[in-house]
């Protein structure tokens, strides 16, 4: 009854393997990054255990259903003016509850659905850890990426700085031409030198989100280009509709109210009658003389009068069922607006990792042209820098639309109730 490890929702992905325990000695992918931060990740223990615990208790409650046997054994001797005599006895209970107005059926209802919560909170548990990973190696990629950019940007700067004190040398340059493309070659290499300390950071929160030091040393692998569709334009109200039937947390809460709701039936079955069964057979020797017996018998239990305890258990069971359907509720209202956040959120990054294209397009060619006026002596050294700063703004606006596409797609994939290892395989296997 236990569910599978970590989550039958994450079996999708081809060939699965045992949880890895060290960093893989090639670049580390996107998968690889998501398979060690589920294995090491207390979470995925935790709520795994737990199910287990809640699938011993379905057992638990299914134990009611059938009899109980009980044997006992006694020998001893019993001395009186000097003589002693030897008995021993041995008997069988056979119990058997018959009849209880519902009690097992109500409490094996309560420890199902208790179980299909905790599957369910599992599965929930793990997608959140499998998104929380993807951002944080998404993001350890985007700062990879911004490194090489503001490296871009600096050899340009330097490129530019090499022009003017050329110019300036030859006496066709200015001096404040000059300073100013120092300046900009300081800034450049400062903002080189502060991307390359974030991406030891990000690294580090990689290393740190996959249960390792954070100074643990790895290689990322080339992700592909980006290759944006519309496949998840869809009507969103049929979007909201799928995460509503797929979303494991909202499965969770409904388990809860049909938890609940067997929990006022058992309330209710306790203050009934009970009819149960018993069987004793008996053997004793008692100096010798052998005697065996037994009882067979049905007794009916009928609770008169329990202090009002079974109306207040009733009561309390109702409420609380009452708290569950309103957690449900109040989780499918958020479902809507989760899946609609993250709908519009990908759009947005889907544009925009489109416009950007252009963007840096457009700017190296701007770019490479005040370049070239610079160096004919037709242009100013002002058009230069600000072609090369508007260059450099854009390949990172670039860098951050495609760390918001990869996440925008994941995000919308989990709140959709549906990001497991098939979000990965296309990118792991380099189709498009």
């Amino acid at each position: 009854m236990a569910p599978l490890r970590p989550s039958p929702q994450l079996a999708a992905r081809v060939g699965e393997a045992p949880c890895a325990t060290e960093i893989p000695a090639t670049p580390l992918t996107a998968i690889d990054a998501v398979d060690l931060a589920l294995c090491n990740n207390p979470q995925t223990r935790e709520v795994w255990a737990a199910a287990r615990v809640q699938a011993a208790q379905v057992g638990v409650a299914q134990a009611a259903w059938l009899p109980g046997l009980d044997a006992r054994l006694s020998t001893g001797r019993t001395v009186s003016e000097g003589r002693g005599t030897n008995q021993s006895s041995a008997a069988l209970t056979l119990s058997w509850l018959v009849f209880d107005f519902g009690q097992r059926s109500a409490n094996i209802e309560n420890a199902r659905q208790l179980l299909n919560a905790a599957a369910s909170t599992q599965n929930a548990t793990v997608q959140s850890l499998f998104l929380a990973a993807l951002q944080t190696y998404y993001t350890a990629q985007a700062t990879r990426a911004a490194v090489i950019s503001t490296g871009e940007a600096e050899r340009a700067a330097r490129e530019s700085f090499a022009a003017a004190d050329a110019r300036y040398n030859v006496g066709v340059g200015t001096p404040a031409d000059r300073l100013q493309a120092q300046t900009a070659l300081s800034q450049a290499t400062l903002n080189r030198i502060r991307a390359e300390g974030d991406a030891r950071n990000a690294l580090g929160a990689l290393a740190n989100a996959m249960g390792f030091d954070a100074q643990q040393r790895m290689a990322l692998a080339e992700i592909p280009a980006v290759m944006p569709d519309a496949a998840f334009q869809r009507d969103v109200d049929a979007l909201i509709a799928d995460a509503r039937a797929r979303r494991p947390d909202l499965q969770a809460a409904e388990a809860q109210v049909k938890a609940a709701e067997a929990s006022v039936d058992l309330a209710r079955a306790q203050g009934r009658p009970t009819l149960s069964l018993a069987t004793d057979p008996t053997w004793q020797d008692v100096g010798g003389v052998v005697s065996n017996g037994g009882n067979v018998g049905l007794t009916l239990n009928v609770p008169l009068f329990t202090g009002f305890d079974t109306t207040y258990r009733v009561r309390s069971a109702a409420a609380q069922a009452e708290v569950r359907a309103a957690q449900r509720d109040r989780l499918r209202s958020q479902v809507a607006l989760d899946v609609w956040r993250a709908y519009q959120s990908l759009t947005t990054a889907t544009q925009s990792l489109k416009t950007t294209a252009d963007l840096v397009a457009s700017a190296e060619q701007s770019e490479r042209v005040a370049l070239g006026r610079y160096r004919a002596g037709v242009g100013t050294v002002l058009e230069l820098l600000t072609a090369q700063s508007a260059l450099a703004s854009a390949r990172l606006q670039r860098i951050q639309a495609e760390l918001d596409w990869n996440v925008f797609r994941a995000t919308l994939a989990q709140t959709m109730g549906a990001l497991d290892y098939t979000l990965l395989q296309p990118a792991a296997e380099g189709r498009p």
